[in-house]
């Protein structure tokens, strides 16, 4: 029998983009059903930047404590270990996905770039993709924000459940957003002071959302829980503030915040300095949509568009969690969990029976009604872009300034985004303004849209003139 003809008698095979909680869950979803499962993922451990577990070699002793869903990512992990001890997952790590091409006949070839180097090139051959790719942190800037010791808040949570490290001593966690609570916890019961938890929303206004909190009672109470480690710390609270400007000479040393007024305005008059060597500072979650942009796949504002499937407009592509709109790791589990199923019974060939995943779906509805409503009171200051000096640094890595976008924009008569980028160079480098692209965006009056590049990732020409050529890198069935 040849390689050809085992392969049409094979299992249908999946590839999974992305080993968060909703590529694991659909991954176990699909391998439960017959599926052949390849999960790949850019980390070296399963479990995403929610379940982000410290290294082997640090031996840490409890490390369910830098978790609130400990149990849920034990069944998770004991089910996905499973199916690869099975046969039917295979795990590839170190993959970090660049480009997924559709074939002409109607599968799939998942292009990545292997290691920490990212130069030797692998290929995986599919019938259909599962797209789990997750988000990234938005962070707005403002003076300072350059200096050693300012971080992302989430960057500072990945540090601590990573690597057991906190970038300082004294910390001020600040920005808006769920993610600050968590933050800011989990840092003092590491021994760090946090000075004070700067968040720019009122969260009073979520008084005005009951329908959609008492649908999530144990979101309340995770709320509650964080609040009274909060108190029992002695962190302070300062709400309906921001950070202005970040201090120091080689490195931060106190940071100024001050009071937002009713329309999002600081001020005047209200600023105090807080010392610190730490800020860890965020202001909410965007849609990695990089692969389902180059798929072709239809964006619903800055997320990826799915059916009550968890199927995308592109027939054999699936998404699922934070790439459809951000809601967190239950939400994510949810979709994760009907994007397997359903991938996995039309990949056989068969139709779906929603009544299989009724209970998730009713999870997925009621988690996306609770999520809207945070992210109706969680909102950047709506004049942030007032605190930008002319001599702020906006893109980090073309070291364009705030007053070279203004200019571009007032003098050159730039309105978007892409002129800006054309005239400034602000998001032409290696992030490919995945960090400056909303800042930009503010600062140049325009919306933030999704950036349509090529590749989702940069890739070298050598890899590039030899892809197609090494085939699939997985053994046949």
């Amino acid at each position: 029998m040849t390689d050809r003809d085992r392969d049409r008698t094979a299992a249908p095979h999946l590839a999974v983009i992305g080993a968060g909680p909703a590529g694991l869950a659909a991954a176990v979803a699909a391998a439960a059903r017959g599926v052949r499962v390849t999960l790949l993922d850019s980390a070296a451990e399963a479990g995403g930047q929610f379940y982000r577990q410290p290294a082997g070699a640090l031996r840490a002793h409890r490390p369910q404590a830098l978790h609130h869903q400990w149990r849920t990512w034990e069944r998770l992990r004991n089910g996905f270990e499973a199916h690869v001890k099975a046969g039917a997952v295979r795990h590839v790590t170190d993959h970090h996905v660049w480009f997924v091409e559709r074939r002409p006949g109607g599968d799939f070839t998942v292009h990545a770039l292997l290691g920490p180097e990212q130069e030797e090139p692998a290929e995986v051959r599919a019938d259909a993709v599962l797209l789990a790719t997750g988000g990234y942190e938005k962070v707005l800037p403002f003076p300072g924000w350059t200096l050693p010791g300012v971080v992302t808040a989430g960057g500072a949570q990945a540090m601590l459940k990573g690597s057991l490290a906190t970038s300082g001593r004294t910390a001020v966690v600040a920005g808006t957003g769920p993610l600050l609570l968590p933050v800011a916890t989990g840092l003092a019961a590491a021994g760090v002071e946090v000075a004070a938890l700067v968040e720019s929303a009122d969260p009073k206004a979520l008084a005005r959302r009951t329908r959609a909190l008492a649908a999530q009672p144990g979101k309340i109470a995770e709320g509650a829980r964080y609040m009274a480690r909060l108190l029992r710390h002695r962190v302070r609270l300062l709400n309906r503030h921001t950070v202005v400007e970040a201090h120091g000479t080689e490195r931060l040393q106190a940071v100024t915040v001050a009071a937002l007024d009713a329309d999002g305005r600081v001020r005047p008059g209200t600023g105090r300095r807080i010392p610190c060597d730490t800020l860890a500072v965020g202001h909410g979650m965007l849609p990695h949509t990089d692969l389902a942009e180059t798929l072709g796949c239809r964006l619903d504002g800055l997320r990826v568009h799915v059916d009550d499937e968890q199927r995308t407009d592109v027939p054999g592509v699936w998404a699922a969690g934070e790439t459809t709109g951000i809601g967190g790791a239950a939400l994510s589990l949810a979709e994760g969990h009907i994007a397997g199923r359903s991938a996995a019974a039309r990949l056989r060939g068969t139709r779906p029976d929603p009544a299989e995943w009724a209970a998730a779906a009713r999870a997925r509805t009621r988690l996306r009604v609770f999520f809207a409503a945070l992210d109706s009171v969680y909102t950047p200051p709506a004049h942030w872009a007032e605190q930008i000096t002319d001599d702020t640094v906006v893109c980090r890595c073309e070291e364009v300034t705030g007053g070279a976008i203004r200019a571009a924009v007032a003098e050159l008569g730039a309105g978007d985004t892409r002129t800006v980028k054309l005239l400034t160079r602000a998001g032409m480098g290696w992030c490919q303004g995945r960090v400056c692209g909303p800042a930009v965006a503010g600062l140049a009056g325009c919306r933030l849209a999704p950036a349509r590049r090529p590749f989702a990732r940069p890739v070298p020409l050598g890899v590039l003139a030899r892809a197609g050529e090494s085939g699939d890198d997985e053994p046949p069935p």
